[in-house]
């Protein structure tokens, strides 16, 4: 079968994912995963593995952690989700590089090493008839969900591929998450908030424990100290199961530390210079717990990291839509700059607007610390667009005040906030708001207000959308009009 039709079969499954009124409600277990995999083989049993739970700041903390172990020689898989582009991207994996030499480019990670289109479906249709024929026989009450089919696909590719290491970013929560039937040797939590009070519970104490599900009796936890009710939730779950705490707080760089800005910590008793492509305050705390977990796989586990390859991986880690700067190549000094942020939630709309102010374009007549010139008819623009589970007000009240202008963009998801709504939210704001019908003419409509910058964010979906419009559309030679490159 082809990879169009693994994708067209795949996608009729998103609706599963949510849901709607009227519509029984699917009852998430480890029993339907575990059921599967074990009539695959067991392939998540064939390689060791480091889990990753919280609710902001996982997928960071699963990148810099991978690129880590790539430089360090190991063949590392690293599965993450939701995509901003295509499914492949979920599903990786890393080549070890020559020792000592740099890093490899990030359009070399991003391009070339996400699972093929040919392994994809090959293996898809594996997992997929196996699910069905267990269902068949009453092995399985139902289908399996899309997440818990991506997820068998890429333990098989894993397995098949023979990796080092996977590491394994967890869906949403951790104890009832299909990523949470490995045996992991590691596990990592990031950052909690609120996030999915309807699956998880509506406190931070609650959706903490949720999280500490991906804990195992006598394991080992990576963390750092965050909200009390977190603490303590995470604290006691650690003692009931034995569970050996590390703190990630001996890498964090000293207060004060710029948040884009190159920093010096220690490691192995040698000084590595923390130079990554993840910008902003908030990933300091993601690439320590990065770094806290690449030091205890080497001293728990044997691995061949060292301070130096600690040094690379954190350089040529790529996780794009994570206050991306996208500066195209040759970009005209007329375009404004573009940041592309995956911002969700609360949390995620605070991280972005207090890393803003350290992201200034660096353009010609445009001086920091003022974003407006003669060349610019405003500073900045927003292109707003977010999911109907997720506190519109609250994140409207975070992010809007600071920009001059909102476009609301509608994105295709059946979680969708319509536009409407949207634009009651930004009319609370008094921010003024002009609503779009795609994507596409959501660009359009911030290049016409000629902004120095213009941000993205509030959904990955419109930031996944944007980005391919961007990256697509823009090219070195521009026709048409020069204040609208978007073809």
């Amino acid at each position: 079968m082809s990879y169009a039709a693994a994708i067209e079969n795949l996608s009729a499954l998103i609706p599963e994912l949510f849901h709607t009124a009227g519509a029984p409600r699917r009852k998430f277990s480890l029993a339907e995963i575990g059921t599967l995999c074990a009539a695959l083989g067991d392939p998540q049993s064939q390689f060791p593995s480091v889990l990753i739970a919280g609710t902001n700041g996982k997928g960071s903390t699963a990148s810099t952690l991978a690129s880590i172990a790539r430089e360090s020689g190991l063949r590392v898989g690293l599965y993450t989700s939701p995509h901003l582009d295509r499914v492949n991207e979920r599903i990786r994996l890393g080549q070890p590089g020559q020792p000592g030499a740099p890093g490899l480019a990030s359009e070399t990670w991003e391009s070339q090493q996400d699972i093929s289109d040919d392994d994809f479906a090959r293996l898809y249709f594996r997992v997929h008839d196996t699910a069905q024929q267990l269902v068949l026989d009453a092995k399985l009450p139902t289908f399996p969900s899309y997440f818990e089919l991506l997820t068998a696909l890429a333990f098989l590719y894993f397995a098949e591929s023979k990796v080092d290491l996977a590491v394994l970013e967890v869906g949403m929560g951790g104890r009832l998450d299909a990523t949470n039937i490995v045996s992991p040797v590691l596990s990592v939590i990031t950052d909690i908030s609120l996030d999915h009070q309807e699956w998880l519970g509506a406190t931070i104490d609650l959706i903490a424990r949720e999280k500490a599900g991906i804990l195992r009796p006598n394991g080992t936890l990576v963390t750092l100290p965050q909200h009390p009710e977190a603490n303590q939730a995470l604290g006691e779950a650690a003692v009931e199961l034995n569970v050996r705490g590390i703190s990630a707080a001996d890498y964090m760089p000293g207060m004060g530390t710029s948040p884009v800005a190159p920093y010096a910590i220690e490691v192995f008793g040698q000084q590595i210079l923390v130079d990554s492509p993840l910008k902003g305050a908030h990933q300091h705390r993601n690439i320590a717990l990065a770094i806290a977990a690449a030091v205890e796989l080497r001293e728990a586990r044997n691995l061949p990291i060292t301070a130096e390859s600690i040094e690379r991986g954190i350089t040529a880690t790529s996780w794009p839509g994570r206050l991306e700067n996208l500066t195209l190549p040759n970009q005209p000094e007329f375009l404004p700059q573009f940041i592309l942020d995956v911002a969700h939630n609360p949390a995620g709309a605070w991280a972005l607007r207090a890393a803003l102010p350290a992201n200034q374009p660096d353009r010609a007549g445009v001086g920091a610390p003022h974003l407006a010139s003669e060349m610019w008819d405003c500073r900045q623009v927003l292109i707003f667009a977010c999911l109907r589970d997720k506190p519109l007000r609250e994140m409207t009240q975070i992010l809007f005040p600071i920009f001059d202008h909102v476009i609301l963009a509608p994105i295709h998801s059946p979680r969708a906030t319509e536009v409407a709504d949207l634009q009651a939210a930004a009319e609370a704001t008094g921010v003024p708001s002009t609503p779009s019908s795609t994507v596409e003419e959501a660009l359009h409509l911030a290049l016409q207000l000629k902004p120095a910058r213009i941000v993205i964010s509030g959904s990955v979906y419109l930031v996944g959308e944007a980005r391919h419009h961007l990256l697509a559309s823009i090219s070195t030679k521009q026709e048409g009009s020069p204040q609208d490159p978007i073809q």
